[in-house]
């Protein structure tokens, strides 16, 4: 080996010998082993959008047409699907995609209801935000530029969420804030059982409740740093012999294990509760392994459906799915996803009661809106 040659078979986790081998610190545990990637696709499959745009549609006499208004992105399958459930009970459906929005001709007029959008003139009856996230725009947030973009799409996108002349499903204002602690807090408050949970920059050193134990993040499980791209935050089980020491660099939720015979995934639909029973094997095996994850449609108990629709209505949430723990004697209450998607599970359990539940819902409201709201003037 030549001198310097050593260099190009460095320790790949920094030195392991030598004055800053004492500096190291290993990688924050819940990005140690995730090799989770998705690549979300920004081409529109929306039926609507499609439709509309090839001018296969009357556009009316150009008065504002109303509409729902779906903020989202364009990988969004549950939202194309509801555009064809709409499109068949006659009623317009419009979006705004995170990773399609900077070029999207758009006017918001504050003193009236309307929009414009591209060359339609539109008045919002309802309001749904998805997975509008200001890290799926296109741009390099550490230039001026992106920066820039990225700071007036947090702004207004933020505006057009929480208006108040519109029908918001799922009010950010409510959502945007029920953060996993404060899920957890509210859950216990409404009788659920709930794991102990520290909130630590020093897991190796929390063992709420004494025994084994599951770290999670305390934020999204997905992180996004490069638009599009998207990788993995899952729960993993706590080893106490590697990260005694260990300090992470943000803090993490340390949780309690708790022992069950299965996982249920609730989805709630305005007065609907629609169960399903998960099997797996590991917390993380439902984005890591999908395929190996057995899902069939349940009926669950009276009293946990009552509990969960009191919890909506507290929290004012329309659509959104609960994840619990089916143990012995009881349901433990794990968290609640506002931004819930239901078609894998569907599949999986070859059933499509949340579809049709979902699209129901959303035009009977709609209908409902339209009958009772006089239309603004456009003069």
């Amino acid at each position: 080996m030549t001198e310097g040659a050593a260099d190009d078979f460095a320790h790949p986790f920094g030195p392991t010998t030598g004055p800053a081998a004492a500096d190291f610190r290993p990688g924050p545990l819940l990005l140690q082993g995730q090799d989770y990637f998705f690549r979300s696709a920004d081409t529109s499959l929306d039926f609507q959008e499609r439709v509309h745009r090839a001018d296969l549609v009357d556009d009316g006499d150009g008065d504002p047409i109303p509409c729902v208004l779906v903020l989202a992105r364009a990988a969004d399958m549950e939202m194309n699907e509801l555009s064809l459930a709409l499109a068949e009970r006659n009623i317009r459906m419009v979006r705004i995609d995170a990773d399609r929005c900077v070029d999207v001709a758009l006017t918001v007029y504050t003193d009236t209801p309307l929009v414009e959008l591209e060359r339609w003139l539109l008045r919002p009856i309802m309001v749904w935000r998805r997975h509008f996230d200001i890290t799926a725009l296109p741009v390099d947030p550490t230039t001026v530029h992106g920066a820039y973009v990225r700071e007036q799409w947090r702004a207004v996108s933020g505006w057009l969420s929480g208006r108040a002349d519109w029908e918001q499903i799922n009010p950010v204002r409510s959502s945007a804030h029920l953060d996993r602690l404060t899920q957890l807090r509210d859950a216990a408050s409404f009788g659920f059982r709930v794991p102990r949970t520290a909130v630590t920059t020093l897991p190796g050193r929390n063992r709420p409740g004494g025994g084994r134990c599951i770290v999670k993040t305390a934020g999204h499980h997905m992180l996004e740093p490069e638009p599009g791209a998207l990788r993995g935050l899952f729960p993993r089980p706590l080893d106490i012999r590697h990260s005694a020491e260990a300090r992470e660099p943000a803090p993490v939720l340390v949780q309690q294990y708790v022992g069950s015979e299965h996982e249920i995934r609730a989805f709630v639909v305005g007065d609907e509760v629609i169960g399903y029973r998960v099997d797996k094997l590991d917390p993380a095996q439902l984005w890591v392994d999908p395929d190996s994850v057995a899902v069939e449609r349940v009926e669950l108990p009276a009293g946990l459906a009552t509990r969960l629709l009191a919890l909506c209505r507290f929290w004012r949430l329309h659509v959104a799915a609960f994840d619990l723990l089916a143990t012995d004697s009881d349901h433990v209450f794990l968290e609640v996803n506002v931004n819930c998607d239901w078609r894998w599970f569907e599949h999986r359990a070859q059933d499509d009661a949340v579809s049709t539940a979902v699209h129901r819902w959303v035009a009977e409201r709609y209908e409902h809106l339209v009958a009772t709201t006089s239309a603004p003037r456009w003069d």
